[in-house]
């Protein structure tokens, strides 16, 4: 390996590294030395180490530290030790693409000028903990002591075929429910994929994190055409960056939280078929209406929380029908406000999964899921979504769906709960589900758990958080 010719600057521990080249070794570790990056900042390198750094950028290698000095001797020329410096690295980016980008320019001239970003990052509608205190040590223990957060035989995945979707639906709504939060809307005519989640794992990193429990019920090349695709919020369980990348040649528009599009933008995306949406902004794509409206959770690709990219549910309304995806929420007044305004909906595809006592501000609760569902004005189908698909929480794999269907018998609604992949009309949903799910656990759960829904105060959107922990789950 030979570095290219050419001055370069050195590039102090603590600083960010930012361009278009990326590092490609650090070789000639002794004494186990380590030089550390996270997102793209080099927080550390040991004292004790010959070190040999390279980086590779469009021209060629650019550089490495030919003069590695060891027992915190200096580089000639420098008053600080040769440790603290990586000498003749040119700038780099070394942020893994998954975590996607950050905004810039006229993007993020719209979020500072954006009501809800105040003191330095988007705020939820009311006071948010994304972890209340002891979740750290409280949620380890669990996850070690969880039971049945998983099937004991294989999801009875209904296969989808493109000439199934090829006939269109009489009622002109129909919806099939791929997993976790994945939704294909058909509505006047047009195909909408809600969180379009097609990976393994929902991790940045091949190999490790949340691993799929069922098989997709449709591969994306035999999906077919889209015409929008929307996006949630960014945690890996709903944007996918591969699924984003396939879905860049079907022609399909992107309608995402303001700041999200930076995201899209760096995986291919472009940025004419993207649209950004704060909460209340409506766009009109395809012949249907969108509208970004509010969600009580956050935002994190990397290892710190996201500041500059909104999270949001979504409104879509046609000439006939009207839909609504909460994408990620914790339960708030704000529900009640979002069906006055847009409501009624034919079906509303509500969070009722990966809930825990350690974030019970960010998950709805299944008894607050169908709390939500009433408080949008009761339309005339329940699609619960976020579950079944990953094993995110230390419950069981079943109770959301179980203690769901009990809260809704109790408050009168109705509940579509089919396997992933079967397409259904919600005008034709049957009164009971069949509940497919109970010849695959250990245990059913057939009595819901007592939990009390929680009742949050109402605040201004401008309302600052009480500071809190990072929340280390995606």
């Amino acid at each position: 390996m030979t570095p290219s010719a050419g001055a370069a600057s050195p590039v102090p521990v603590g600083s960010t590294i930012r361009g278009t080249a990326e590092l490609v070794s650090v070789d000639e570790v002794h004494c186990g030395a380590q030089a550390v990056v996270v997102g793209g900042t080099i927080t550390g390198l040991s004292a004790r180490a010959r070190v040999h750094a390279a980086v590779r950028t469009p021209g060629g290698y650019a550089a490495r530290d030919p003069r590695s000095r060891a027992g915190g001797e200096t580089v000639p020329g420098s008053s600080r030790p040769w440790y603290t410096r990586i000498t003749e690295l040119r700038p780099a980016d070394v942020r893994p693409a998954a975590f996607g980008a950050e905004p810039t320019g006229e993007r993020l001239a719209r979020i500072l000028r954006s009501p809800h970003f105040v003191d330095g990052a988007f705020q939820n509608p009311v006071p948010t903990r994304r972890l209340v205190p002891g979740a750290l040590a409280g949620g380890v223990r669990a996850s070690l002591t969880k039971k049945n957060t998983k099937p004991v035989a294989p999801i009875p995945v209904h296969r989808l075929t493109a000439e199934e979707l090829a006939v269109r639906p009489p009622g002109g709504l129909r919806l099939t429910w791929m997993g976790h939060a994945t939704v294909l809307a058909e509505i006047q005519g047009r195909r909408v994929l809600f969180d379009p989640v097609w990976g393994e794992r929902c991790s940045p990193v091949p190999g490790f994190g949340p691993r799929r429990l069922h098989p997709n019920p449709i591969t994306l090349a035999e999906l077919g055409p889209i015409d929008i695709v929307v996006v949630s919020h960014d945690h890996y369980d709903h944007l996918d960056m591969d699924a984003i990348r396939t879905l860049v040649h079907s022609g399909a528009d992107f309608a995402v939280p303001l700041g999200v599009g930076a995201h899209l933008e760096h995986w291919g995306v472009p940025a004419d078929r993207i649209v950004e949406l704060d909460w209340h902004e409506s766009a009109h794509v395809a012949g249907l209406t969108l509208t970004a409206t509010p969600a009580r959770h956050y935002c994190a690709r990397g290892p710190r929380t996201g500041t500059h990219q909104l999270w949001a549910s979504w409104v879509v309304v046609g000439t006939r029908h009207r839909l609504f995806h909460s994408g990620d929420t914790g339960y708030f007044p704000g529900f009640a406000e979002i069906g006055a305004q847009y409501g009624p909906f034919d079906a509303a595809m509500v969070q009722i999964g990966a809930y825990s006592e350690f974030w019970p501000e960010v998950h709805m609760t299944p008894e607050e899921g169908v709390r939500a569902h009433g408080d949008l004005g009761g339309s005339a189908v329940m699609l619960p979504i976020h579950w079944a698909t990953f094993d995110l929480a230390p419950h069981p794999w079943d109770e959301p769906i179980e203690r769901t269907l009990a809260a809704a018998a109790e408050a009168g609604v109705t509940v579509a709960a089919p396997p992933p992949g079967r397409p259904f009309e919600p005008a034709d949903a049957p009164a009971e589900p069949h509940p497919w799910w109970r010849a695959i656990v250990a245990s059913p759960v057939t009595a819901p758990v007592p939990v009390a829904v929680s009742t949050p105060s109402t605040a201004s959107a401008n309302q600052r958080p009480e500071p809190q922990p990072e929340q280390a789950r995606v």
